[in-house]
């Protein structure tokens, strides 16, 4: 198991990040081909002004209509993203590998507080999860993709927290742990979670044609 374990945080590692970057390019360049073929007259119109308007309005909770009309919905998604990147990013354990790997020194989290933020993250997919079950209007457009993205971000957290408080054996679980978190990584730009690489070209998108175009706010 360890020299398994020295395997995956290893060569695999290497890997998974590098599958990361390449899809990242494949699918900027396929989607920049995509929407020059398809509406390239589009491209003219994008404005810095109103695009980054839009990203920023929308980044404020309850501001647009669309977050003030579902709260659970803007509540379980802003704490959700703040909960994984400050886990993702910040957490004692990460640090160590941004430190050891790249060279960059950066402050880490208590690691209660990393605990903690772990936890929340888990109890946000539930609810995430619970709305596709409980909401028909949720359910009737939820497809296996959605619920593949889901559990590819949950089992990196379940598993880290398994392995923090020691249940089960802990080498084992380290190493599930480090295995689910690469193959989230590899799987970014291939799945509904590449939402996270466009939503800021999306909305600076739908910005530009609003304000630049139609002369109204999309929010």
């Amino acid at each position: 198991m360890t020299e398994f374990y020295a395997l995956v945080t290893g060569p695999l590692a290497w890997v998974a990040f590098g599958i990361f970057i390449i899809g990242l390019v494949y699918r900027f360049v396929s989607m920049l081909a995509l929407a020059k073929a398809k509406d390239g007259s589009s491209l003219a119109y994008m404005s810095w002004f109103y695009g980054i308007r839009s990203i920023l309005v929308w980044m404020i909770p309850f501001k647009s209509m669309g977050w003030k009309s579902d709260p659970l919905a803007t509540v379980t998604t802003f704490v959700f993203h703040i909960g994984f990147l400050l886990v993702a990013v910040f957490l004692n354990a990460h640090v160590v590998l941004w430190d050891t790997n790249f060279g960059i020194s950066i402050p880490s989290l208590p690691t209660y507080v990393g605990d903690i933020v772990s936890f929340v993250v888990i109890a946000t997919c539930a609810v995430f999860a619970y709305r596709r079950f409980a909401l028909p209007q949720v359910k009737s457009v939820t497809k296996c993709q959605d619920w593949f993205a889901l559990i590819l971000v949950v089992l990196p957290f379940i598993t880290g927290v398994l392995a923090y408080h020691q249940v089960g054996p802990v080498l084992l679980m380290t190493t599930l742990h480090v295995i689910f978190a690469e193959i989230l990584l590899a799987l970014i730009p291939f799945t509904r979670l590449s939402h996270a690489l466009f939503v800021l070209f999306t909305r600076a998108y739908m910005g530009s044609e609003f304000g630049g175009v139609r002369n109204a706010n999309d929010w």
